[in-house]
């Protein structure tokens, strides 16, 4: 049986929805500021893939927190294997939306990475 075929990509939830963005997946664990559901157009919030409470609170969006939080994102990825396989299961293009203002230190860009690295067996 073959593997599903998946493309991932990230965007933020307060972008308009694109014909391009596939099933577009609410990787937060906590709903955006301000965003309706309505506005939001997602097919699926998959709370329990975004980082831990504690872990999210620790990291605070502090880019100087970035390296260890990265590192302790990725462990709990790993640790949660049954809700990234749900991810790695769908098929298509799937947009993982998230909210956070920073671009370039956010827990999408560690899901995306670990989403694409190859599995250990």
């Amino acid at each position: 049986m073959a593997e599903p075929s998946v493309h991932f990509s990230i965007k933020r939830i307060y972008e308009p929805r694109a014909p391009g963005d596939g099933t577009r997946v609410l990787i937060d664990r906590l709903w955006p500021r301000g965003m309706t559901k309505a506005e939001a157009r997602i097919d699926q919030w998959l709370k329990a893939v975004a980082p831990s409470p504690a872990l999210r609170k620790w990291f605070g969006h502090d880019p100087a927190n970035w390296a260890e939080f990265v590192q302790r994102y990725r462990a709990e990825l790993a640790a949660n294997a049954e809700v990234v396989d749900q991810l790695r299961a769908m098929d298509g293009k799937v947009t993982l939306l998230y909210a956070a203002h920073d671009q370039q230190h956010n827990h999408a860009l560690v899901l995306l990475d670990f989403l694409q690295s190859p599995r250990k067996a």
